[in-house]
């Protein structure tokens, strides 16, 4: 399977990069970036061709396609790619409104092709077990969940809102509430979310609190913000504690470390000796496209977190709850 690389624009493309090089199922044809300078650099440093016209990428012996652009940038490639008959794996958040989102999904199903949403966190050993056993009933009946997603404020685009669609909220609240409408197979119902400004002096949020309902009467609460300092040794975390009936159950996606104090770069930083996540999701996506097969994460799945961070949104400037 030949696979492009649609914009370098987001740091997670150099990962999907190294993970599609090393996929013995995949080879990387060609990057594609609105910045030729990005561009060219990342297809030197991955023996690859860089490609200035975007119908070069979505050429006949391309397979699928990997978008990651800025958020506001997905709809249009994601159209061109499925109108090419390319299989698409769309970094989060899909999209940066539910109409763009419902068209991306409209265009796959009507070209045949796979639309996938880049969802990793699902991956993380840790949270397969929590799946499992939350599935078991370890905890008995959940009642309630207390998640953080907190990283480090990435900067550039990511703080634009035209081209980001919003700040810490948009980048942050979507993982969460795709694993735990994975983990529980239960949907959001209501938000409430207060946010606020407080570390950084940008035009965009970068902290904030959510308390949502679920399906079911769960309740739960998130903070999804840009809130750890420049020398924290990783980039941030995803943690999620469940409250049963019966017990609580802690997930620390990324608890898999260790921590190395680092002279040369006076720093200490965190070594993940974990299972690599964005490979693993990859190579999900490329076995889905070989066989032209539903990807375990839709764009479906992409749509419903991202309304829920849009819901948030509108329940801070409504100064209440929203319901779906």
């Amino acid at each position: 399977m030949r696979v492009a690389i649609l914009s370098f624009a987001h740091m997670h493309a150099w990962s999907y990069a190294a993970a599609v090089k090393r996929n013995p199922e995949a080879e990387l044809a060609c990057i594609w970036d609105e910045d030729p300078d990005r561009g060219r650099e990342a297809a030197r440093r991955f023996g690859c061709p860089y490609v200035e016209d975007l119908e070069a990428a979505l050429a006949p012996e391309t397979g699928a396609v990997i978008v990651t652009a800025a958020n506001a940038h997905h709809k249009d490639l994601a159209l061109r790619a499925a109108r090419a008959g390319k299989h698409i794996l769309c970094e989060k958040p899909l999209a940066t409104t539910l109409a763009d989102g419902e068209a991306m999904i409209a265009a796959g199903k009507g070209a045949g092709v796979q639309l996938m949403t880049a969802f990793p966190c699902r991956y993380a050993p840790p949270v397969i077990r929590a799946r499992a056993a939350l599935q078991a009933g370890a905890i008995g009946e959940v009642l309630a969940i207390r998640a953080t997603n907190r990283g480090r404020m990435p900067g550039g685009w990511f703080v634009q809102k035209e081209l980001s669609g919003g700040g810490a909220v948009m980048d942050h609240t979507v993982h969460v509430v795709d694993l735990i409408r994975w983990l529980l197979g239960r949907e959001v119902t209501s938000v409430y979310a207060e946010m606020a400004t407080r570390f950084h002096d940008l035009e965009v949020e970068d902290c904030a609190i959510l308390t949502m309902e679920l399906e079911g009467g769960i309740f739960a609460t998130l903070d999804p913000s840009w809130s750890r300092p420049p020398v924290y040794p990783t980039w941030g975390d995803v943690t999620m504690e469940f409250v049963g009936t019966r017990g609580t159950l802690w997930v620390d996606a990324f608890g898999q470390n260790l921590t190395l104090y680092n002279n040369r770069a006076q720093a200490a930083q965190w070594i993940g000796f974990g299972a690599d996540v964005d490979e693993a999701m990859v190579a999900d996506f490329i076995r889905c496209a070989r066989e032209n097969r539903t990807p375990p994460i839709t764009g479906e799945d992409g749509l419903r977190a991202m309304e829920v961070a849009l819901l948030a949104y509108e329940s801070a400037a409504r100064g209440e709850p929203v319901s779906r």
